[in-house]
């Protein structure tokens, strides 16, 4: 009994930090209604400056003076961001912001690198909290005590704030309300830094807070931001009580699941948190109207008929690209066929985005589950390369057709976060059962027959399903699928869309298996969800061929880069990051934009100089 209880310590004592970090995203979002994906990259900085400051300055400031220092240093960091790159796209849809943020998270991981090196950093214990106490033979560290006192009292003081302060109740209108805070008069500039700099010092505090406990490293971000996103949507976006509240369930889930259940342990928050978006979409302390928010980033149907001048266009470029056998090496061809796969992959994204209005958080699991059906097949049945591909993105297909009957149900931010959900559920299953899937060894020896072994004849075969598949979803867009997305039965149309999307990425999954000779989970990670959404938006959601572009840049620039600098998330996020500032509408539909430009003047210099003519 002693030790279910020292347990539950130890998840309340996670519980602290975790609430600190979900607190800052959930004010932030609940005001600026920025998904910030950069959360995590505040809370690693914040880690990373304390190490430095308590080892290298604790004799001038102290242990806890470094804590609070670095918890500041990073807010003044956040505020800088806010106020040199979050202004500018403030009034961009959702989903720019969350490309922005996602790229600050790219160049903040090598920062961390380049300051502090690749290597785990650990932190000296807490001056007054280095020992433990006896429970009936079970030792508690002190300073886990510490932190389960911490949490409420970080509590009290935020709802102190909030409830008796002026900037409190400005901060809960604007959650309510912006457009009435502004009517009053109200600095919103000045508010929304002011909430950005309180949220990015919880981030901070919280990673200062951890390193007596766990090792700093460069992949701490990505390890917390999931279980943020998992606290803040099942407590309710910008609530705190909320965040709290969610904050120990989800804790007390990973402290005891290990114990009670082993082998679905890393399952159960995300199914927890699944259950509440299907039962209670706006969380258990958010409020309902926030719910019918329209998906964020979309704003127009990007889908339009192509010209005669673009299918010149596109048969001349896959006539071209076919050729490249002809001219490229075995690594210019094995890139090539990456980049063929993964335009699928973007492609079947996009269509998701443009019919059925939905933008998805966790599209790689349909790509994950093709990529392990065409595994099964092979390993296990030992089914012909031709059947594999036939058959192994039908399991994509199941896996949306029953994700997607639950996730249409929802809009805006609360359905792109069942897709997270439903995604790391998929994921976590991959990942812990070790017998069927190998578990993080994966599958190997997944190779193509020897009739598309060779690197251009796999070329060819993926560039020749990257044209079908793009084609196929043109085609189905033109189809009465499109005139039913108006408004005629939205759900299903929805759900169709959602059905047909996850089938085209399990294509693309079930390819990259032959590319790769193997599939491991992270075919199915948040990560490459995340890349399908950049790829995508920095292409053009608006244009025809955004998602096909943006595909093609962002997989050769970051193959690139990865060969020529060891700073390649540095780069590569800041080229995301100036994208989505100078060119909102993403790289195709800049060029469209130009091009329209020039029409236009094209047509006043003719017309004036017919006005011309008929003066004279």
């Amino acid at each position: 009994m002693a030790f279910y209880f020292v347990q539950f310590l130890t998840g309340l004592a996670s519980a602290a930090s975790l609430f600190l970090v979900a607190s800052g995203l959930s004010i932030i979002f609940g005001v600026t209604r920025i998904v910030n994906f950069a959360h995590g990259a505040f809370y690693m900085l914040g880690a990373y400056v304390a190490f430095t400051l308590t080892e290298r300055f604790s004799g001038a400031i102290g242990f806890w003076g470094g804590i609070v220092a670095a918890a500041l240093i990073v807010a003044a960091v956040g505020v800088l961001v806010e106020m040199v790159l979050l202004r500018r796209i403030y009034h961009a849809p959702e989903l720019f912001q969350l490309l922005a943020t996602f790229g600050l998270t790219l160049m903040v991981e090598d920062l961390v690198v380049l300051i502090w090196g690749p290597s785990d950093l650990l932190g000296r214990r807490a001056p007054g909290f280095k020992g433990a106490v006896d429970f009936f033979g079970q030792n508690i560290p002190t300073y886990d005590l510490f932190l389960i006192g911490l949490g409420p009292v970080v509590l009290g003081v935020l709802w102190l704030m909030f409830r008796r302060t002026r900037w409190g109740v400005l901060v809960r209108a604007a959650t309510q309300d912006r457009d009435m805070v502004a009517a009053l008069g109200v600095n919103q500039k000045w508010l929304f830094t002011s909430v950005f700099a309180l949220g990015v010092f919880l981030a901070a505090l919280g990673g200062g807070l951890q390193i007596p406990r766990d090792a700093v490293h460069h992949a701490l971000d990505l390890r917390i931001i999931v279980d943020v996103f998992v606290v803040v949507v099942i407590g309710g976006l910008g609530s705190i009580i909320g965040a709290f509240v969610a904050a120990v369930l989800v804790s007390e889930l990973n402290a005891f699941g290990i114990l009670i259940f082993p082998k679905i342990s890393i399952i159960l928050v995300f199914l927890v948190m699944a259950a509440v978006l299907i039962v209670r979409p706006w969380g258990l302390f958010g409020k309902q109207e926030a719910a019918a928010r329209r998906t964020p980033g979309l704003t127009v149907n990007p889908w339009r008929p192509l010209t005669s001048a673009e299918r010149i266009a596109v048969i001349a470029a896959v006539a071209l690209a076919a050729a490249l056998p002809l001219i490229g090496g075995n690594y210019a061809l094995t890139v090539g066929s990456e980049i063929a796969i993964f335009v699928i992959f973007a492609a079947s994204l996009h269509f998701l985005m443009s019919v059925g209005g939905l933008a998805s958080f966790g599209h790689a699991a349909y790509f994950g589950l093709g990529a392990y059906g065409v595994a099964f097949l092979a390993k296990l049945a030992g089914l012909p390369m031709i059947a594999c591909l036939l058959l192994g993105p039908l399991l994509g297909c199941l896996g949306a057709a029953v994700f997607g009957f639950f996730a249409v149900q929802l809009s805006g931010v609360y359905f792109a976060m069942l897709t997270l959900a439903f995604a790391q559920i998929v994921w976590s299953i991959a990942f812990q059962w070790v017998g069927v899937t190998g578990g993080d060894n994966g599958i190997l020896g997944v190779w193509p027959e020897k009739w598309a072994a060779s690197p251009s004849h796999f070329y060819w075969l993926s560039l020749g399903v990257a044209a079908l598949a793009v084609a196929s979803l043109r085609l189905v867009v033109d189809s009465p699928l499109r005139s039913e997305a108006i408004g005629i039965d939205g759900k299903r149309v929805q759900w169709s869309a959602f059905v047909i999307a996850g089938t085209v990425a399990g294509i693309a999954g079930a390819l990259f298996a032959y590319l790769k000779g193997s599939v491991f989970p992270d075919s199915l990670g948040i990560s490459l969800s995340v890349d399908a959404l950049v790829m995508v938006l920095l292409g053009g959601v608006e244009t025809v061929s955004g998602a096909v572009v943006g595909a093609i840049v962002y997989k050769a620039l970051s193959i690139w880069l990865v060969s020529q600098t060891d700073l390649s998330k540095l780069v590569l996020g800041a080229v995301i990051v100036l994208i989505v500032v100078a060119f909102p509408k993403g790289i195709v539909g800049m060029l469209e934009t130009i091009r329209n430009r020039r029409r236009t003047r094209s047509s006043r210099s003719a017309l004036l100089g017919s006005r011309i003519e008929i003066a004279e």
